[in-house]
């Protein structure tokens, strides 16, 4: 793939893609917020509730083979169509899936639902395999994983917000307009808070998320960005699969996704579990999990950037984190009506301070920071396993400080010296999202057998392991395999 010398048009052009990043973060966060509220309605087993990452997550293995199989046939579809045209089939089809919310909850059919999440995965699938590349390579290689992980802080803010706004919006905004839904024996589903549930409360904001879909899908036709053509000739065949670092990072990203996946999705249940918080309360930690991770990205787009000056770059890093952490508190503070207490969450600047640590001896490299950051993340699961209340609340909440940079840097050493492969090569890494769809099914079953979700946190632990080899090891570029 022929990249070209610094180019006016790329800051506009990362701008743009940001915001698409922004909102498939936002709506992949909605997920957690979809299992207790489908939990309740269709009065679900954690591992049938586990279903609706199943069917999400499966959908970029679906959808990433698919592309696979077309790419070793026919050649890469993206050179084909381009990176932008990509992005725009995938932003329909994900506006499509939003839309299948209105009938899903109209019927109250679950299986309605999981269809039109698992078309949704497939628009994601297609958003990712276009977009991660094209922002790794709008630029210079050195910097590549800064950029993703600058656009990853930004799909992290979408993350942050979306159990803010999404939670207030299906268990409370939304959810109080309409007919209440009832339950198998015919009372009214309510909250923890005693509050009703209709099926405004899913219909409406989904209808608004495949508006905002379209919109953007009008935005980025009508903005003019760089092209990145071709040097060769498009290649038919599994090229790609000859390189070891990409075949071990591909189960990288299948165990970061599966982890990162599960621990959110069965946080707000965790909480209520471990320390008796109600949804409406258990959501606004979930912010703090899914914004531990927007601080680390833009944390370690600064670290992995090519500021020289390291006094500039430590204060800019300092700054940055209390910066983000205000914005996540006091998003929490208004929204919950200015009852949030600032003592509550002072723990979490103690893991900010020991993610900032973790970054100096990352050294700005990206396997290093990998390696440093999934040992913490081992060492913090362990806390949780053998200890309750709030100290397990903390310490698995700010595992999505340490989650922050594994996606972006995993995906840079894992495309790295790909060429002509760079595309197909990440058709194949977004396949290994599948992991988003096993791993909590898994601890889902795991925590239905203990009858409690705490002890479940093992599977997660195995995860990580294999993360930490990965960056201290399994990076390394190697001779193609035959």
């Amino acid at each position: 793939m022929e990249n070209t010398k610094s180019n006016p048009n790329y800051r506009k052009a990362l701008i743009v893609l940001t915001s698409l990043f922004f909102m498939w973060g936002f709506i992949t966060c909605m997920n957690d917020i979809l299992i207790p509220f489908l939990k309740k309605v269709f009065e679900l087993n954690y591992t049938q509730a586990m279903l609706v990452q199943f069917c999400f997550f499966g959908a970029y293995f679906i959808g990433s083979l698919i592309y696979f199989l077309i790419s070793a046939s026919s050649g890469d579809p993206i050179s084909k169509i381009g990176y932008k045209n990509g992005i725009l089939i995938g932003l329909i089809i994900s506006a499509i899936a939003c839309v299948l919310f209105y009938p899903a909850a109209e019927m109250k059919a679950y299986w309605l639902f999981l269809t039109a999440l698992f078309i949704l995965g497939l628009g994601f699938t297609l958003l990712q395999i276009a977009a991660n590349p094209y922002v790794a390579i709008l630029g210079k290689s050195e910097t590549a994983s800064s950029r993703l992980n600058l656009s990853q802080g930004f799909n992290s803010l979408g993350t942050t917000i979306a159990p803010i706004i999404g939670g207030f919006l299906v268990f409370h905004y939304f959810a109080k307009l309409g007919t209440p839904l009832l339950s198998n024996s015919g009372l009214p589903i309510v909250t923890d808070e005693g509050d009703p549930i209709s099926a405004y409360g899913v219909q409406l904001p989904y209808l608004l998320w495949a508006g905002l879909f379209i919109i953007l899908a009008f935005i980025i036709k009508f903005t003019k960005l760089p092209k990145f053509a071709n040097s060769s000739t498009i290649e038919k065949g599994a090229g790609a699969l000859k390189h070891q670092h990409l075949v071990l990072g591909m189960l990288a990203i299948f165990m970061y996704v599966g982890g990162e996946v599960s621990i959110g999705s069965v946080l707000i249940n965790y909480i209520k579990e471990i320390v008796g918080y109600p949804e409406m309360e258990a959501k606004s930690f979930l912010a703090f999990y899914w914004g531990g991770a927007m601080i680390g990205r833009f944390l370690g787009a600064i670290s992995m950037s090519e500021m020289q000056d390291k006094v500039k770059k430590s204060l800019s890093m300092i700054a940055v984190a209390i910066a983000a952490f205000l914005v996540i508190y006091f998003a929490v503070y208004f929204e919950s009506g200015f009852e949030f207490e600032f003592v509550r969450i002072t723990p979490f600047l103690i893991f900010i301070g020991v993610n900032l640590i973790a970054f100096h001896f990352g050294k700005s490299l990206p396997a290093r920071t990998l390696m440093i950051f999934a040992l913490i993340v081992i060492c913090l699961l362990i806390i949780t396993l053998f200890s309750d209340g709030k100290l397990a609340l903390w310490t698995v909440i700010s595992i999505g400080l340490f989650n922050s940079i594994m996606w972006s840097n995993i995906f840079t050493l894992a495309i790295k010296d790909l060429g002509k492969y760079t595309s197909q090569g990440s058709s194949l890494l977004v396949m290994a999202i599948l992991g988003g769809a096993l791993i909590p099914l898994v601890q889902g079953a795991f925590a239905d057998m203990f009858g409690a979700l705490h002890y479940s946190f093992f599977v997660p632990i195995i995860c990580y392991i294999y993360l930490a080899y990965y960056g201290w090891k399994g990076h390394v570029v190697r001779k193609t395999v035959s």
